[in-house]
């Protein structure tokens, strides 16, 4: 049975995701925070995984399990992030952590893992709800579609098809 069908509809919708994210911030002026850019950074990780393995179609199992494991793997990356996202949008306001220097800032100034530790660490406009549907904060869909393709890649590593 060819994994085609599965890569390419995983594909489209990381390519749907993408397109709703820029439309976010180019159409309705929604800057991304800091954990927003790296679950920006996950999404497109798992986009380019699906469309080598679309153009790749693994046919051994082993092979597709190796898939499957960077899918899952990735995918969780992006569940944790979006779970401490999603943690911080639910803190009490005097709780939430103080607006500060942007990302371009820390970039420019900080070493990588201090960047890494200050995203991680949040900041007032990563607690910040900006839009929602459903009920559900961008954080809370990423959170529901990086649990839908870790399980994918799950089935993969575990079954292999």
């Amino acid at each position: 049975m060819s994994i085609r069908p599965t890569f390419l509809i995983s594909f489209t919708i990381t390519v749907v995701i993408m397109a709703t994210a820029l439309f976010f911030q180019y159409g309705l002026g929604l800057e991304p925070c800091p954990l927003c850019i790296l679950q920006r950074i996950i999404v497109m990780t798992l986009s380019a995984i699906f469309l080598v393995g679309l153009l790749h179609n693994p046919k051994p199992s082993l092979v597709r399990r190796l898939y499957g494991q960077i899918v899952a793997t990735t995918s969780l990356a992006g569940l944790a992030i979006a779970g401490r996202h999603i943690w911080l949008q639910h803190l009490p306001k005097d709780q939430a952590p103080e607006c500060g220097a942007g990302l371009d800032y820390w970039i420019k100034t900080l070493p990588p893992n201090e960047v890494i530790e200050k995203i991680f660490e949040g900041t007032g406009e990563c607690s910040e709800v900006v839009w929602s549907f459903a009920s559900f904060s961008i954080p809370e869909w990423s959170l529901i579609v990086f649990t839908g393709f870790f399980l994918y890649g799950m089935k993969l590593l575990i079954k292999g098809h």
